[in-house]
């Protein structure tokens, strides 16, 4: 952990600014790049990924055509958002399967906010691509909903496009 020296506040080790006061960071913790995946890692930002237009919904959205539009647009994820775009939660296929599971069927008319994962952590595009894979590990998931400076939500991001960036630089290095 970062300890922020204008407010105290605890930090993740790669945060570029304190989360609670936006003082700069980056400079208390510099790890020393070794490869060219490495370098780019700790320079590149979120927005290289070119993250994925969300798939939303309300959140009184029925599971079951939450589920069906996951399924057809082939996405692991769907962001629960209010009529303003702000992220309210997530629904995953970890959600569905851990939470409906064999009870889909019956629950597949409850509003999608019953299931969701709610207040999920959020990176902006200008965050690095180390403090993303960082969080991704920390938290447990593989997905990561991207807000702009008003907390509107402009995309989402996975593990598997993480991967697929380091692979493109591992052959490139």
């Amino acid at each position: 952990m970062l300890i922020c020296p204008a407010c105290g506040c605890e930090n993740l080790e790669g945060a570029d600014a304190c989360e609670q006061c936006q003082a700069p960071l980056t400079e208390l913790s510099l790890p020393q790049a070794t490869t060219p995946v490495e370098r780019a890692l700790l320079h590149d930002r979120i927005e290289i990924l070119k993250p994925r237009p969300p798939v939303c919904f309300p959140p009184e959205s029925p599971i079951g055509e939450v589920l069906r539009r996951m399924i057809a647009e082939r996405v692991g994820c769907a962001a629960i958002v209010d009529d303003q775009q702000r992220l309210l939660g997530i629904f995953t296929e970890r959600d569905a399967l851990q939470r409906l599971n064999v009870d889909v069927d019956r629950l597949r008319h409850k509003p999608v906010f019953s299931v969701m994962t709610s207040n999920p952590t959020t990176l902006r595009a200008r965050d690095k691509i180390a403090f993303a894979l960082h969080r991704m590990n920390v938290g447990g998931f593989r997905h990561v909903p991207i807000i702009d400076d008003n907390s509107r939500l402009v995309g989402v991001i996975s593990i598997r496009g993480i991967l697929a960036y380091l692979t493109e630089q591992s052959s490139i290095g």
